[in-house]
């Protein structure tokens, strides 16, 4: 039985399924010992100790935290999110399960409960869809049907109407093709003469061809027509109808022009599930990208604007998840307490 638990979780440590990038904010905690730390964190969690739990839980890989998942279960005949549950609450509570979740699980999260109750969350959708790549896109897709019994596709179209409808089917099945770079320039820029906006050359264009050859695309075009291509989209589809389609084709640009970018500006917000959706989602995969992107672009670090912006609980697991990441001289003692050096920290998130 314990060969057989040591097995899972080194099949679980070593998987491949992980977005794994080499700019994330969260890396694998060194020494991870998941025995030790069910006993610390069943402890915490008999005792209602919020910060422990919370500590143990954000040092922790997403693939370290599945484990443990595990090693907790056999370890406590319990399921770890439901203890999680009766511990925490509201915004903390929100933030720590999605970080139980497995990357495709947690988008396919936000995907359903941007599509449940009344009104559409329109922002995420976008965000999810342009910002995802083909196979990860189609990761969530399966995941969706799995978790949720509901084909994704046709939940997007339940949720969507006309050209927006499109365009939104067209991404979640976007390809990375190649294409003839003064073909689509020229393509674009007779369209934007069209009196009457047509929206199917952009949705062919922007959804079926790789990131690269697109940008090249949108920056000579821009150069050709003397103005921005989210500039250009606002003046040409002005109609009543056009609104929820031009949000989304300038969302696309944005995220085919800098991606990075777009998520710091999301995450200027800071509404609450913006902010944990994008840290969450980005976490082990660009994080540190969308650090610079927002330092960039408002002069103040990610980090000072969570310790300003967010409300108690949310702020203090914001910094708790992300503080202990990026500091320079953080060190931990034998028993992974953090200890901060105040002297010399990078500019961070």
């Amino acid at each position: 039985m314990e060969t057989e638990a040591k097995s899972q979780e080194i099949s679980l440590l070593m998987s491949e399924d992980m977005w794994w990038g080499t700019l994330g904010s969260v890396r694998p905690f060194p020494n991870f010992r998941p025995e030790r730390d069910v006993t610390v964190l069943h402890t915490a969690l008999e005792k209602k100790d919020v910060s422990t739990t919370v500590r143990i839980l954000t040092n922790r890989s997403n693939a370290q935290r599945r484990s443990l998942a595990q090693a907790y279960k056999n370890f406590s005949q319990k399921e770890l999110d439901a203890s999680l549950k009766k511990v925490l609450s509201g915004d903390l509570q929100s933030l720590i399960l999605g970080l139980m979740m497995i990357p495709e699980q947690f988008e396919a999260h936000r995907l359903r409960k941007a599509m449940e109750g009344a009104g559409t969350d329109e922002e995420t959708l976008l965000e999810i869809l342009c910002t995802r790549t083909p196979q990860q896109l189609s990761d969530i897709r399966a995941t969706q049907k799995k978790e949720y019994k509901r084909d994704l596709e046709k939940d997007l179209i339940s949720e969507t109407s006309g050209d927006f409808s499109k365009l939104i089917v067209a991404l979640l099945k976007k390809e990375n093709g190649p294409g003839i770079i003064e073909q689509d320039v020229a393509s674009l820029s007779e369209e934007l003469k069209n009196k009457k906006p047509t929206a199917d050359i952009w949705i062919k264009i922007l959804t079926t061809r790789n990131p690269d050859h697109l940008r090249i695309v949108l920056e000579k075009l821009e150069f050709e027509k003397g103005q921005t291509v989210e500039d250009a989209l606002e003046g040409h589809f002005k109609g009543v109808l056009s609104g929820d389609l031009k949000k989304g084709l300038k969302t696309l640009v944005r995220c085919i022009q800098n991606q990075y970018l777009f998520l710091a500006q999301r995450i200027q917000t800071m509404k609450a599930p913006v902010v944990q959706g994008v840290m969450v989602a980005h976490s082990e995969e660009d994080l540190l990208r969308v650090r610079v992107a927002y330092l960039q672009s408002t002069g103040t670090s990610l980090y000072t604007a969570l310790q300003n912006s967010l409300k108690v609980n949310s702020s203090r697991v914001c910094w708790l998840y992300v503080e202990q990441k990026i500091r320079r001289n953080a060190v931990y003692d034998t028993n992974d307490k953090h200890v901060c050096a105040h002297s010399e920290s990078i500019p961070f998130i």
